[in-house]
């Protein structure tokens, strides 16, 4: 059965930000969650936020990820060395186990030596990056990241992947081809669904989603941790949050259970 986690994103910018992170970490594990996913851009006072949130996760026996907003690779092609420190540092003191990043702009023209540079980097720190599938033509298709992992691959730097199931949609990629392409290396999995309304796609709850989420969570690997990543709203918040944490996680029961007796 896949850990549940929340992507703290999913409470809003401006409901996170008003109350905090760190009180959205109290309410995801009361709602019985088994981890939360921290978001820097929504951190108001990063140094003194991570080392509460962290002592709840430590307390609450709680898994943590940490999320960074900037891209990994700059529009010149070095490697976006500061963001990449600074978000180790941050990882490390939440106690985060990994760090999640989109690739930004890597492509063609990314200076030679900024793999070598992530490697180097990476290994001297114990946190894992992972790379998510944003919503970007640079890294957000199915093409660019098969170059960009081909291309650590050559470098032995082997990278897991956060399959971000909604994102897909808003590059006009099919998510179930993508989940078959990626499953090797998926490791994390946002959860979100989608609804195209007449100018754009919008994230929803898996249960209002016009997309194949089932057959896509089924593509990927079994045990791997999900991620709320869509809305969560309502006049109480716990309720629905532990509704949807049931749902998520019925949702693996019954994927378990059919794995279990196909022939």
């Amino acid at each position: 059965m896949p850990p549940i986690l929340i992507s703290l994103t999913s409470f809003g910018a401006a409901e996170t930000r008003r109350h905090g992170q760190l009180w959205f970490t109290y309410l995801a594990h009361a709602a019985g969650v088994q981890g939360v996913e921290v978001r820097e851009e929504l951190l108001v006072d990063a140094n003194t936020e991570i080392p509460l949130i962290a002592a709840a996760v430590r307390d609450a026996g709680m898994a943590a990820v940490y999320s960074c907003p900037a891209p990994l690779w700059l529009p010149d092609g070095t490697l976006n060395q500061g963001a990449l420190d600074q978000a180790l540092v941050y990882a490390t003191q939440l106690g985060a186990t990994r760090l999640k990043f989109a690739i930004g702009h890597y492509g063609p023209g990314a200076h030679p030596d900024s793999l070598p540079a992530l490697k180097r980097t990476l290994a001297a720190s114990n946190i894992e990056l992972v790379i998510e599938n944003d919503q970007t033509a640079s890294a957000g298709t199915v093409p660019a990241l098969q170059a960009f992992f081909a291309a650590a691959d050559a470098h032995g730097l082997p990278l897991g992947m956060t399959f971000d199931m909604g994102n897909w949609h808003w590059m006009g990629e099919c998510p179930l081809q993508a989940a078959a392409a990626f499953a090797p290396r998926v490791v994390y999995v946002h959860c979100k669904g989608v609804q195209r309304l007449p100018a754009k796609w919008v994230a929803v709850p898996l249960s209002e989603s016009a997309a194949p989420w089932r057959a896509v969570l089924r593509t990927l690997p079994a045990n791997v941790p999900w991620a709320i990543e869509y809305p969560l709203m309502g006049d109480d918040l716990l309720a629905v949050t532990t509704q949807e944490t049931k749902h998520l996680r019925a949702v693996a029961s019954a994927q378990a259970d059919a794995t279990t007796h196909s022939p």
